[in-house]
């Protein structure tokens, strides 16, 4: 997926230290405000499971689904998202609102999606294609709240990065429903969904473990100046992969269409973010070169990129 547009990357993987003990103190102060505020939000819109578990105090589990896509269960989802959301504007104001409305949209998405997970529905993997794609988006956020709040904004939730990325969410839900409605028996190869949820739980793991690793110097956008504080970091899954959170990320976009069984989708994926991540990593290797010479010459040579048929920058 051409997930990125211009300077803005899936993270920057000039890996450093941690910054000092000041700096340190500071963002905790925000993660304390702004991260918690995104976690209340999302906790709170992902109560919409209430509904279904209210019903099935009353009935069997397998019409839930069927109640929820009719008349009564669309009102009483719309109420509900209606009643949290005027919770969040009594609640909070200005730019935190803005960061507890989209934490909540991304908590009900999450939610429905274990509502369509756990009905007796063809929807199932869709139901999961939900989850993984909400929890992508705001562990984005959570994370870079924790290790590098100093760098936090809206942003960081990766929602709204480029119009590449969106384009190409629209085109999987597109064929998912075309092929669901024309092609049913495609989309119940069940052991090939999950072969895609494997590979999206552990493309996500890796990307997550190389946003921590990196540390409080993780950035979403891609930093072109060395600063002092910076440090190469060779430790942990970057003892594996050069480009760990690039990996993680390609592994889990096209795992997403592999768990929905969308043939064009995956295919369309993979050449787009294999091209993509093979011009951005001999970009950004020229910066990292540039920043500490032979030391990542040396570890250029011992560590691979992590992704197929891809090297790198050459260097003589």
């Amino acid at each position: 997926m051409n997930a990125m547009n211009g300077r803005h990357s899936v993270g920057s993987e000039v890996s450093r230290e941690f910054a000092s003990h000041s700096i340190s103190i500071m963002a905790g102060s925000k993660l304390v405000l702004e991260g918690r505020v995104s976690i209340n939000a999302f906790i709170l819109g992902l109560s919409v499971i209430v509904i279904p578990l209210t019903r099935t105090w009353f009935g069997h589990l397998d019409w839930v689904f069927d109640y929820l896509t009719e008349t009564p269960g669309k009102i009483a989802i719309c109420i509900h998202i209606a009643v949290v959301n005027g919770l969040l504007l009594i609640i909070y104001r200005g730019p935190l609102y803005k960061v507890a409305v989209r934490s909540c949209f991304l908590g009900v998405t999450f939610g429905c999606g274990l509502i369509i997970s756990c009905s007796e529905t063809t929807w199932t993997h869709f139901g999961w294609y939900m989850c993984s794609l909400s929890f992508f988006h705001y562990s984005e956020y959570l994370v870079t709240a924790i290790i590098n709040p100093r760098s936090l904004s809206l942003d960081s939730f990766l929602l709204n990065h480029s119009v590449e990325y969106t384009l190409a969410a629209v085109s999987s839900w597109v064929e998912f429903t075309v092929e669901k409605l024309t092609v049913p028996e495609l989309k119940q190869l069940n052991w090939l969904s999950l072969v895609g949820l494997l590979m999206v739980l552990c493309g996500e793991g890796l990307r997550k473990a190389a946003m921590l690793t990196a540390g409080s110097n993780f950035n979403h956008i891609v930093q072109n100046e060395k600063a002092h504080s910076h440090v190469l970091v060779t430790s942990g899954v970057y003892s594996y992969f050069r480009h760990p959170s690039y990996v993680g990320w390609f592994y889990w976009s096209t795992g997403t269409q592999v768990m929905l069984c969308n043939p064009i989708c995956v295919l369309g994926y993979t050449i787009a973010s294999w091209r993509f991540f093979r011009e951005r990593i001999e970009e950004e290797e020229l910066s990292l070169i540039h920043f500490f010479a032979e030391d990542y010459v040396e570890y250029k040579k011992k560590v691979p990129t992590g992704l197929p048929f891809i090297s790198g920058i050459r260097v003589n």
